[in-house]
């Protein structure tokens, strides 16, 4: 996501989506309202940003990885037992520390091979290395220096990207001690921490801003003159490859019955409705990513990056299975990226009246978060409506790009707060005084309320919102800032 690049490729005012004139108009409305204007411009800056800095997580198994994400996120979300090998589905977080966001590659978990234990871990340093701006190396202090971190000191040493050296499990001075012999790697200072208990996270993190960038550089988008990126995401054999095959007119992918043929992404330009389009062909998401050894894991990992890429997620269902749970991960993996989402539904021409009639109810009940994305009805076998992808792909990328002006967005709130009051709750009834699209790709609103707004009433102004502007195929952000009483007029 890039907010600072116009589609011209001019440089976008820096508060954020709204220009000279309307950000002193809005600004004047927030004082009449009794909001500070530096809160204002925190709230604008926060829900306005562009492409956040990207810091991974390296290091061997059971080094404390994912407890160290833990501790940064502020929230026990990656799963930690004491073995190695262990993870989770999701792989990147969004953080903040002294007032700076950035986003956290968690590469901690994978699987041991015993036969090749220096493949796979180098596997995974360097797929976090390659998408990181910098990396934080954790090494087990009690255990000091193995071989295997030696690997992963000269994959560093390497890549020459910044990397902030943390010495961990340091439960106290005596541990300090420990921490002083990994000067030897010749990473540069050792910071001593227990990232089970906190102690000294503050200190690295402190170091984590220094080594991190302000933000990435655009990677993708018209802005640059480069193709518009489609990532392909789904479940392994749902026929990803042979849809990207299919639309390239020839065999560019392998296709193999067998789940998991593909393991990293392979972006293929092709020419479709005119246009010319990067796809990458994403390797099949597992069930169970905790299991997988080596290249499976990696290439989960590979397909989060491409989702990050990417500007529009193609989401590829077999129409002939039922919707499953890691269906609406996946969805959700693309919803959270901030990525315009297109549904597309597989093997179409394979079903009978029974089975389309249950798969349009359970597309209103297990798809409801993103009843708003386009939807196709595909067959990548037979080519079948393969001419309705991207009108689909143009549509959900014009929603994820569109704004609304302040003037009219805050119009359409006072007829929405007018018709449709709060709720009152506590004897007190909160109300938006205002708001502004403080950003696009995806679209980020902020609001301004006199109280806490309730998370029902979010989602009703966000459905409200879609009926007035489209916004198809597109996440919406909403935040909402609550004015302070102390020292406010009305």
């Amino acid at each position: 996501m890039n907010d600072h690049i116009q589609p011209d490729g001019s440089a976008e005012h820096e508060h954020g989506a709204l220009g000279d004139a309307e950000y002193a108009e809005f600004m004047e409305l927030a004082a009449e309202e009794g909001f500070d204007a530096e809160d204002i411009e925190g709230a604008i800056d926060a829900a306005g940003h562009g492409p956040l800095p990207v810091l991974a997580v390296v290091g061997r198994p059971n080094v404390g990885k994912s407890t160290l994400v833990n501790r940064i996120i502020g929230r026990r979300e990656a799963v930690v037992e004491d073995k190695p090998g262990v993870t989770r589905d999701r792989v990147t977080y969004e953080a903040e520390w002294a007032g700076r966001r950035f986003k956290l590659v968690d590469t901690g978990g994978w699987e041991q091979d015993v036969l090749g234990i220096d493949a796979s871990v180098a596997a995974q340093a360097e797929f976090a290395i390659d998408a990181a701006d910098a990396v934080v190396f954790v090494v087990d202090a009690k255990v000091g220096a193995t071989d295997t971190d030696e690997a992963v000191v000269r994959l560093l040493r390497k890549a020459g990207k910044p990397v902030v050296l943390c010495a961990n499990k340091v439960d106290g001075l005596s541990g300090e001690a420990d921490a002083a012999y990994l000067w030897a790697l010749g990473l540069g200072e050792p910071h001593p921490v227990s990232a089970l208990h906190g102690r000294g996270t503050g200190d690295m993190l402190d170091a984590v801003l220094e080594a991190l960038p302000e933000a990435p550089a655009q990677t993708f988008g018209a802005a640059l003159g480069g193709p518009r990126r489609i990532a392909l995401i789904g479940r392994p054999n749902v026929g990803k490859s042979s849809l990207l095959n299919k639309v390239a007119g020839e065999e560019r992918v392998v296709v193999n019955e067998v789940a998991g043929t593909t393991r990293d992404p392979v972006d293929e330009l092709i020419e479709l409705g005119g246009v010319t389009w990067k796809f990458v062909d994403t390797a099949g998401i597992r069930k169970r990513v905790h299991l997988q050894q080596g290249a499976d894991y990696y290439a989960s990992l590979r397909t989060a990056a491409a989702v990050e890429k990417a500007e529009v997620a193609v989401i590829l269902l077999d129409a002939s299975e039922t919707i499953s749970v890691q269906d609406q991960r996946i969805v959700t993996m693309a919803v959270e990226a901030g990525r315009a989402i297109v549904l597309a539904f597989n093997k179409w021409d394979s079903l009978d009246e029974e089975r389309r009639y249950y798969l349009e109810r359970e597309i209103e009940t297990e798809l409801l978060q993103v009843a708003w994305a386009p939807r196709v009805n595909v067959s990548a076998r037979t080519g079948r409506h393969m001419e309705k992808l991207v009108p689909a792909i143009e549509a959900a990328i014009a929603g994820w790009e569109s704004r609304v002006p302040t003037g009219r967005l805050n119009a359409f709130l006072g007829e929405l707060v007018a018709a449709h009051p709060h709720p009152i709750r506590g004897g007190k009834q909160p109300r938006i005084l205002f708001g502004t699209q403080a950003g696009t790709k995806p679209p980020r609103f902020v609001l301004f309320s006199s109280g806490f707004i309730e998370h029902g009433y979010r989602r009703f102004v966000e459905r409200r919102l879609r009926e007035e502007f489209g916004f198809e195929g597109t996440p919406i952000h909403i935040s909402v800032r609550v004015r302070e009483k102390r020292g406010k007029k009305k």
